[in-house]
């Protein structure tokens, strides 16, 4: 049984909600309508369309709509009793102290891709604040260079489709993933494939605005900068609701390069891949490498490939030039090379081969209800793995099935920010490791193989990671690394797993929690705690 399902047992088994009847929810539905309606000047009309019960129509498609992991797309996985989307911020402000009155938990969810369903899934009786109408993007090119004002229900790709609306040279460096939503990706520290160059997201966040436990709206000035140093790296649902971020853009050449290579382990993938991680974090920043390692059947015979897919922020030439000298065992030759646009790179990316064919407004497709069963880990690695090391990975990876890991380099610009800077402590590491595993069975059966395997592979890089304490990336969420039920042992539960997101900055994000939210109002599973009492 996959550790979430067990923690929600138990803590069911704990509770005295261990099944909230029809009646029940009606009751909260009932409750929670005439708070609202009392702080809220809403007509009876648009309270249907901002209120959804369970018994509305909108509830079950609303609720799927961004389930991004159908692993929590089951009929029993623990439901909301009610799902709000706001349409403005008082709405917003409402939910939060009613949700509040009630003494129920309220879960934040802009796009869904909680790699472990933490935005839309709980053990007690929950809310869902649904954010995907927060979508407004406004773009001022006249603003110190380019910035923009965008509401967290919005998605990276509507971000980056707007501002092409405007300029082909400007662009904003955040994940190559579409369909994920801006507020978890840049509350979480955010990156992408200009990382090297161009830092985090979080790097370029300059205002914002959020919705306090007492349901006041601050922005950057009124919230002061711890919270706002919190919000930039520490998980925006920790602290309140965020209902925007303020960002500066950056400038990108008109042409910028894009090339994949591919390589089994009888062209010589392993010799790659132990010279990749000697190449890749210290090149030009403008470069970005990233290697994808899997195990596929050839010829009935599982084997390894390697898969490497870059962007240079320049043209062939010169990058091709470059790989020459610095990594020969690539063997990078021009008609490997596609130059673009910026925009173009981004449909590349999303695995759009002929981009002249592919319009930009792709960007703009949600895809709503898709999902596919998957487990995901992260690690860092501070040093090079020999290539006796590699292979014996190699060759324990080539006897998994579904299995895979991505190689992303740091390094360059990235290292230019001081790791206490902002709640993100990885920078000086040599690069990350996204565990994945993806699989098209429903069932416990599946399940249990996949995550196993997963857990196999995560096992085996033991020695060759980060240690006291194991470094994990917060937006690739993990609940092998620890829950919190936020009862009397809360900060001791809440120091294993935030150690491991935030090293020595997750104290500072406790003192600011406490500060800021000391009923613990805005939690779950994985959570900043607030200090005990008796260290208040």
């Amino acid at each position: 049984m996959d550790k979430i399902y067990l923690f929600f047992l138990l803590f069911f088994a704990a509770s005295s909600s261990i099944s909230l009847s029809s009646a029940d929810s009606v009751t909260i539905y009932e409750d929670f309508v005439r708070c609202f309606k009392n702080v809220t000047t809403i007509s009876d009309d648009d309270l249907s369309d901002v209120i959804l019960p369970r018994s509305s129509v909108s509830f079950t498609p609303t609720l799927r709509a961004y389930i991004r992991n159908a692993r929590f797309n089951t009929s029993s996985t623990p439901k909301p009793s009610i799902i709000i989307v706001p349409r403005v911020d008082s709405h917003v402000q409402a939910a939060v102290i009613c949700t509040k009155t009630l003494n129920l938990q309220l879960k934040i969810r802009s796009g869904g891709h909680d790699y472990d369903g933490l935005s839309y899934v709980s053990a007690v009786t929950f809310l869902v604040l649904d954010l995907s109408n927060f979508r407004n993007i406004t773009v001022d090119l006249n603003d110190g260079g380019g910035s923009a004002w965008v509401q967290t229900g919005a998605t990276l790709g509507e971000l980056y489709y707007r501002i092409w609306e405007k300029s082909e040279v400007h662009a904003f460096p955040a994940g190559v993933c579409p369909t994920v939503g801006v507020g978890g990706h840049v509350s979480g520290g955010g990156y992408g494939h200009m990382i090297r160059k161009f830092g985090l997201t979080i790097d370029h966040v300059v205002d914002a605005t959020i919705i306090d436990a007492n349901g006041q709206i601050h922005d950057r000035k009124s919230m002061g900068e711890d919270l706002f140093w919190a919000i930039r790296g520490g998980g925006g649902g920790s602290f309140g609701v965020i209902l925007a971020f303020k960002v500066k853009l950056v400038e990108v050449p008109k042409t910028v390069t894009v090339f994949r290579v591919d390589k089994s382990v009888d062209e010589n993938a392993l010799d790659m891949v132990h010279k990749w991680q000697f190449v890749a974090p210290r090149t030009d920043p403008g470069l970005f490498m990233r290697v994808l390692l899997s195990s596929p059947t050839q010829n009935k015979t599982r084997t390894v490939n390697a898969k490497l897919r870059a962007l240079y922020l320049g043209r062939a030439d010169d990058v091709v030039f470059k790989m020459a000298e610095e990594f020969p065992e690539l063997g990078l030759k021009k008609e490997d090379c596609k130059e673009m646009t910026w925009i173009q790179s981004l449909l590349w990316w999303m695995n759009h081969v002929d981009v002249d064919r592919v319009k930009p407004e792709i960007l703009l497709e949600r895809e709503p209800d898709s999902a596919k069963f998957l487990k995901r880990k992260s690690d860092y690695v501070e040093k090079e793995m020999t290539k006796l090391e590699l292979n014996r990975l190699f060759q324990k990876l080539a006897t998994l099935d579904r299995t895979g890991l991505v190689l992303n380099p740091y390094g360059g610009n990235l290292n230019a920010t001081a790791v206490n800077e902002t709640a993100f402590p990885h920078r000086h590491k040599l690069y990350k490791i996204q565990h994945s595993a993806t699989w098209p069975d429903a069932g416990p059966e599946a399940e249990r193989l996949y995550i196993g395997n997963l857990r196999t592979t995560y096992k085996i890089m033991t020695p060759f990671v980060s240690k006291n304490p194991r470094s994990s990336y917060l937006n690739y969420r993990d609940i092998d690394i620890g829950v919190n039920d936020h009862g009397v042992d809360s900060y001791r539960k809440g120091e294993i797993y935030g150690r491991k997101y935030f090293g020595e900055n997750f104290d500072r994000l406790v003192r600011i929690k406490t500060a800021v939210d000391p009923e613990n109002f805005f939690r779950h599973e994985q959570s900043i705690p607030t200090l005990p009492p008796n260290r208040r």
